[in-house]
């Protein structure tokens, strides 16, 4: 069951989430803490960890059009990064000191092209390229990325980072992760503690926060719910997403009858993965390793279609799924094509299957409530 203390934490992760400048930063700032964006899953956070940074995944939060973005990016361009670039020319991201880019698609790397061209005066840019495919030769590529990428750090912010920084950002991380793993396991009550709403809030929280103070905060969490289960109770559902950082979204499924008990989703499991190695005689190494070849794979990376397909069985067999949503934001081809062969691949298990496309902004809620009201319906006969 759930205590008081817990509802109270849930509701402070919930408030932390549902803006971009949240109190852990502010308080931050004013020690004179230096905060760097990160844009999409695949940037080290451990690099800005180990320089004494706060890493901040950047979000649209908050936004209400994208009329500003649009004079740069046009109207085919993927909503999330449209509305995180509205918010940034707003002056809504000015606290960051810098934002460090991935180039895992061209609606990323044309905003740091026109980052300072739209007026926005974040002192530190960078762009890191990360590989396409599963290959020695892409980790080697990867791993002189991360060398270029923290020499940058280094010489922009006039810090040195140690190998003993690295190596303690890794054991920091790892901790999160085991954290939120055990957050997970609570999911596979047959009513569980939580909602995937409240799951969502505490795991977007990780991306805004302090990892120390973050850690602290879910471990009291975690002492406050019962392992045995909660009241929560619906049609058990697994969302495979990729930028889904709104609760509302979930909280819109679950108050029809789902529960959503589990995710591939890049602001919730993909960010969990397996722990990073300690204690290597190359933590750079280690890390390249990790987020190439043994963190919960991206559909843009070429040869990993199998493994993918093989976490999501998995996890539906282990949180006993009896139905998946299939979440993609308008003009993302590759998570457009990813759940096409998705699809195939779970009616062969016989497994019911809604593909949902939506924009960022939450506009589209008689739609989708009339479509998940319907695939509710059809799981339950």
């Amino acid at each position: 069951m759930r205590t008081a203390r817990a509802g109270e934490l849930l509701k402070d992760f919930s408030e932390i989430t549902g803006t971009l400048y949240n109190p852990h930063i502010g308080d931050w700032k004013k020690r004179g803490g230096k905060v760097v964006g990160i844009v999409c899953c695949p940037v080290p956070k451990e690099l800005i960890q180990a320089a004494g940074m706060l890493p901040f995944r950047i979000r649209g939060t908050g936004s209400q059009g994208t009329e500003l973005s649009e004079k740069f990016t046009g109207d085919l361009c993927c909503s999330f990064p449209r509305n995180f670039f509205n918010q940034a020319q707003k002056g809504k991201l000015d606290f960051l000191d810098g934002v460090v880019f991935s180039n895992n698609c061209d609606h990323y790397r044309r905003l740091y092209d026109n980052w300072h061209a739209a007026g926005i005066r974040t002192p530190f840019l960078h762009m890191i390229s990360n590989p396409k495919r599963i290959a020695e030769q892409a980790r080697q590529w990867y791993e002189n990325e991360m060398v270029a990428l923290l020499n940058r750090l280094q010489e922009h912010f006039g810090v040195t980072v140690t190998e003993a920084e690295l190596e303690q950002a890794i054991r920091q991380s790892n901790e999160t992760r085991r954290l939120q793993r055990r957050l997970y396991e609570l999911r596979k009550a047959g009513h569980p503690s939580l909602t995937g709403a409240e799951t969502l809030a505490v795991m977007v929280a990780s991306t805004c926060m302090p990892p120390q103070t973050y850690n602290q905060k879910l471990e009291s969490l975690l002492s406050e719910l019962d392992p045995a289960g909660g009241s929560h109770q619906g049609i058990r559902l697994m969302i495979v997403s990729s930028s889904l950082d709104n609760p509302v979204f979930l909280t819109l499924i679950e108050d029809l009858g789902g529960l959503i008990v589990a995710d591939y989703s890049c602001f919730g499991a993909k960010l969990i993965g397996p722990d990073i190695e300690e204690n290597s005689s190359s933590p750079l190494q280690a890390l390249s390793r990790h987020y190439l070849t043994e963190a919960i794979s991206c559909p843009r990376l070429y040869g990993s279609h199998p493994q993918r397909i093989q976490f999501i069985q998995e996890t539906i067999r282990e949180y006993k799924v009896e139905g998946v949503i299939g979440d993609w934001l308008t003009f993302c081809d590759t998570w457009n094509i990813f759940h096409y062969m998705l699809k195939q691949e779970l009616k062969k298990d016989g497994i019911p299957f809604l593909m949902i496309e939506r924009e960022y902004i939450p506009s589209f809620k008689g739609q989708l409530k009339t479509r998940v009201q319907a695939f509710l319906e059809m799981i339950r006969g």
